[in-house]
C-alpha cells in the first residue's frame, strides 16, 4: 500500500513538466557557445551550495524568460504548464536598538505564459508600517539560479546602451550592479543590493501611488538554515502535491550593512536576519505566520511557527501547523507528522497562541508562544500577496511590534502521560518585536484549532521516521 501511495503522489505531481523544464534548462549550456547573441552570456556560476547551512529548495521552482537562460526555439515548452504559478521570497531584517525591521518581498507570477497576472515585483516594508512597491509585467528582467537563492530582477538601467548590454547577464558584481542599475534588485546568497524607486500603491494597484525610494547594500551571515538543513514541509515538498510549498530558508542570520529609507539612512552591525519562501498556485486560502530571532537577552534563538489551509491531491485541504526553534545550536521541531501536534488560538487581530508538542526523538518536548498586541493603537499593515484569481492583490495583514513570550520544555513520560520537566529550558524569552501575520480568510471570528493531517499525507511524511527508527533497531 505504501508503494502504491509513492506511486500516486508522484504520478499526481507534474514530473512530466519537470522533465520540460530540466530540457529547457540544458539549453543554457548550448546557448553560452552560441554566436548568434549580439552579446556574450555571462551567467555565474550556480554551484550546489553556497555555505553549509543552506536548505533544500533554496533555489528556484521555475523556469525564467531571462534571456540568459534560453533561447526563443525553447520558449514554447514553457507554455505547456497552463497553471497558475508564483514564487515568493521573504528576507526580515531587524535592527533592535532603532526598534525597526525592515521586510523585503519579492515575487514572480505565472513566467513565461502570456498570463494577465504576469508580474515581477518587489514589496518592502519599513519603519511605522511604511509600504514601498515596485513592479513590472515583463518578467525577462528577472533570473534566478536553480542551485541557490540568487535572484534578481534589473527594472530599469542607468541608459538604453546599458540596458542592451546588460540584456544577457544575470548577477553582476557589486561595481557592476551600482554603477549601471537605475532601479532592481539583486540577491545572492550572502549579499544584498537593491534601489527600489516605486511608490505606496496608495492608488488601486501595484504600479499607482505616492512616491517613495529604498536603497538597500548589506552582507548576510548565516547561522542556522532549518534544523539539519532540512525541508520545513517534509520531503514530500520536493513533488507538486501540496499548493503552496513553505521553506525557511534561514532561521537565524545576522547582517551588517546600511539601508537608505525615503531619506534617512540606517547603518548596523551584525543585527538580526530571517529568511523564507513559498512556491506554487497562490498562498493558501487562510493562515497566520508568526517569527522572531531578536529576544532579550539571548544571542542564539529563533523561533518560527504558522500554519493555513493548504490544498492536497483529490481536491482536498487540510489545516495544518508547526514550530520550530532554534536554540544555541539544537534545533526542536513539532510538526504533526512526527509524533506531535500543535494547537493555534489566533484572533481576528492581536493575538496568537501557538503550542507544539514533540515526543520523537532523544528529546521530547513543549513549546508555546505568544504574539499579543493592542488592535487598536497597533492596526498592523494590510499589504498585497499573490492569489489565485486576481494577482497581486491585498491580502494579508502584518506586524513587527508585537510582544512575544517564548517557553519551552522537556517533557518526561511518567507511566501515564508526558509531564513537562523544571526548570524550562527557555522561561518566558520576550521581545517586542515580534513578526505576527494573518491572511486569507475569513477572519470573522478567532480560529481555535489543532494541526490535522490527512492519513495517507501522513503515512508518506513518515516514511523518513520510520526509516530512521528500523536504522536504529538494526
Amino acid at each position: 500500500i505504501m508503494i502504491l501511495q509513492v506511486i500516486l503522489v508522484w504520478l499526481l505531481s507534474t514530473q512530466c513538466y519537470d522533465v520540460v523544464q530540466a530540457f529547457i534548462d540544458g539549453s543554457l549550456l548550448w546557448h553560452r557557445h552560441s554566436n548568434i547573441a549580439k552579446y556574450p552570456l555571462q551567467v555565474t556560476v550556480d554551484d550546489t551550495f553556497a555555505f553549509p547551512q543552506q536548505t533544500p529548495h533554496s533555489g528556484r521552482h521555475f523556469v525564467p524568460s531571462h534571456p540568459a537562460y534560453q533561447r526563443k526555439i525553447f520558449r514554447r515548452f514553457k507554455r505547456w504548464r497552463r497553471k497558475r504559478f508564483m514564487e515568493g521570497w521573504y528576507y526580515r531584517l531587524t535592527i533592535p536598538e532603532e526598534n525597526v525591521s525592515f521586510a523585503f518581498i519579492i515575487s514572480i507570477e505565472d513566467p513565461g505564459t502570456d498570463s494577465k497576472l504576469k508580474l515581477s515585483c518587489i514589496q518592502v516594508v519599513g519603519p511605522d508600517d511604511s509600504y514601498l512597491v515596485q513592479a513590472d509585467r515583463d518578467d525577462t528582467k528577472f533570473w534566478a539560479h536553480k542551485n541557490q537563492q540568487a535572484l534578481g530582477c534589473n527594472f530599469r538601467y542607468v541608459s538604453d546602451e546599458v540596458s542592451a548590454e546588460m540584456k544577457y547577464k544575470t548577477a553582476l558584481t557589486h561595481e557592476e550592479w551600482k554603477e549601471n542599475v537605475e532601479s532592481g534588485f539583486q540577491i545572492l546568497p550572502q549579499k544584498f543590493l537593491g534601489r527600489v524607486d516605486g511608490h505606496d500603491g496608495s492608488q488601486g494597484d501595484v504600479f499607482q501611488g505616492e512616491p517613495g525610494f529604498c536603497e538597500f547594500d548589506f552582507s548576510v551571515e548565516p547561522l542556522c538554515g532549518w534544523g539539519s538543513q532540512k525541508s520545513t514541509g517534509g520531503w514530500l515538498a520536493s513533488y507538486d502535491v501540496f499548493e503552496p510549498h513553505w521553506q525557511v530558508t534561514l532561521a537565524d542570520a545576522r547582517a551588517t550593512g546600511s539601508v537608505v529609507w525615503n531619506k534617512k539612512r540606517y547603518d548596523f552591525v551584525d543585527q538580526p536576519f530571517y529568511s523564507e519562501k513559498n512556491w506554487g498556485a497562490a498562498l493558501p486560502s487562510k493562515w497566520y505566520w508568526t517569527q522572531c530571532n531578536s529576544f532579550e537577552g539571548y544571542d542564539r534563538l529563533s523561533v518560527t511557527a504558522g500554519g493555513g489551509v493548504r490544498k492536497v491531491p483529490f481536491g482536498q485541504s487540510e489545516a495544518l501547523g508547526m514550530v520550530g526553534v532554534h536554540h544555541n545550536g539544537t534545533f526542536y521541531e513539532a510538526v504533526p507528522w512526527a509524533n506531535g501536534y500543535m494547537d493555534w488560538n489566533v484572533s481576528t487581530w492581536g493575538f496568537w497562541n501557538l503550542t507544539g508538542r514533540s515526543t520523537s526523538g532523544d528529546q521530547p518536548f513543549d513549546a508555546e508562544v505568544t504574539y499579543e498586541l493592542d488592535p487598536k493603537e497597533m492596526p498592523g499593515l494590510v499589504f498585497r500577496a499573490p492569489t489565485p484569481d486576481e494577482g497581486m492583490v491585498y491580502f494579508c495583514r502584518d506586524t513587527f511590534e508585537a510582544n512575544v513570550t517564548l517557553s519551552l520544555w522537556h517533557l518526561e513520560w511518567n507511566g501515564e502521560e508526558y509531564v513537562r520537566l523544571l526548570p524550562p529550558i527557555i522561561d518566558k524569552a520576550k521581545s517586542h518585536q515580534g513578526g505576527a501575520e494573518i491572511g486569507g480568510g475569513p477572519w470573522w471570528s478567532s480560529w481555535i484549532k489543532r494541526s490535522q493531517l490527512k492519513p495517507a499525507i501522513r503515512a508518506l511524511l513518515r516514511l523518513p521516521f520510520k526509516l530512521q527508527s528500523l536504522r536504529k533497531k538494526s
